[in-house]
């Protein structure tokens, strides 16, 4: 059997090891979780891989993805994770269980499209405590309160926070207990209790390992620490989360010994970027059969620790495999560990074959 690469390799039994930690850890602080499908485009092993480790709800950011989730019958409600388009709203109110929404105009809409299919829904309203992502700022919630009111066939679930997604805002306990007081004016407006307070997503981590999430966080929406068991935005491998879950693997398709710094005038590479280059004379370099267009470079890491990834073009990425050790060809197999941007790259590049082992 030929095996088509590039291709992304993914140990559903290490995904679903991690989902079953991550849930177990958040359960004695008294915290359900969210599992996050969109890394990796919903894919049917990895939503049945979220299901098994316990998981009590999916969460998707794309619509075209939470139709896929619905028509594979997990039994688990779905949970729309972007503040929804308003030209989307009718597959929303189909097919989603709940949505984020953080602005009054979206639950009206929503509202409509509810009465229109005799169904009700649930939101939750994200608060902006500094990320500058979506969001009501810091707490002005008259307007929306007021929509809900308005909207009897929509239900306010709970509130919710990011961080690290755009600003690189980090959690701390402060933050949270500023979403706790928020959503409890959000409830005397109301006049009824919230179910959740959900209090970010990997990055929360952190704070839990600390014993330091306040007691009315119920809810984090989990992704990157269940399929990659690492923290982008705090830069960490997550300790006890298994980091073996995916990798990378490219063909050689060039392999010679060039020099290390281009001969002649340089000017801008392909994307407009003016490349650095370090002079280490004469060095064995390989061409593999994977670029910028299908991955984030810059997010992987070679599994074998002799491999320098110099850069790479649309189509080729350039190694320095001076030090990899003896048995490299061109046809030969390299690996590469993906970061969250690059696994990103990688689940929705139509290069790219996926095999789940």
């Amino acid at each position: 059997m030929t095996v088509q690469a590039p291709r992304l390799v993914v140990d559903i039994k290490a995904v679903e090891e991690n989902a079953a930690r991550v849930v177990q850890k958040c359960a004695l602080a008294g915290i359900t979780v969210s599992g996050v499908t969109k890394g990796m485009c919903a894919l049917p092993e990895i939503a049945s891989a979220l299901v098994s480790g316990g998981c009590t709800e999916l969460a998707d950011s794309r619509m075209k993805n939470i139709s896929a989730l619905r028509r594979m019958g997990t039994g688990l409600p779905l949970l729309l994770l972007r503040v929804p388009m308003l030209s989307e709203l009718p597959l929303v109110a189909a097919e989603a269980d709940c949505t984020l929404v953080s602005e009054p105009e979206a639950v009206r809409a929503l509202q409509r499209e509810c009465e229109f299919l005799v169904n009700s829904h649930e939101v939750i309203v994200m608060i902006d405590l500094g990320d500058l992502r979506e969001g009501i700022w810091m707490g002005q919630t008259e307007e929306m309160a007021s929509a809900l009111a308005l909207s009897p066939r929509i239900r306010c679930r709970g509130v919710g926070v990011n961080f690290g997604c755009y600003g690189g805002t980090l959690p701390t306990a402060s933050k949270l207990e500023q979403l706790i007081s928020i959503g409890t004016e959000l409830e005397r407006e109301l006049g009824y209790p919230l179910e959740t307070f959900s209090g970010g997503a990997t990055s929360s981590l952190l704070l839990l390992e600390q014993n330091a999430v306040p007691k009315r966080i119920n809810n984090l929406r989990i992704g990157e620490a269940i399929l990659l068991g690492s923290d982008a935005t705090s830069m960490r491998a997550i300790p006890w989360l298994r980091r073996d879950t995916m990798r990378l693997e490219a063909e050689i398709v060039e392999l010679k010994r060039k020099p290390s710094v281009p001969v002649g005038p340089t000017g801008a590479d392909a994307f407009g970027n003016i490349p650095e280059f370090r002079d280490r004379g004469e060095r064995l370099r390989a061409i593999a059969a994977v670029g910028r267009q299908d991955v984030r470079i810059e997010g992987l890491t070679p599994e074998n620790s002799g491999i320098i990834i110099l850069g790479g073009s649309s189509d080729h990425m350039i190694l320095d495999v001076e030090e990899a050790g003896g048995g490299l060809a061109v046809g030969s197999t390299v690996a590469f560990f993906p970061d969250y941007g690059a696994m990103l790259a990688l689940a929705t590049s139509p290069y790219v074959s996926l095999e789940v082992v």
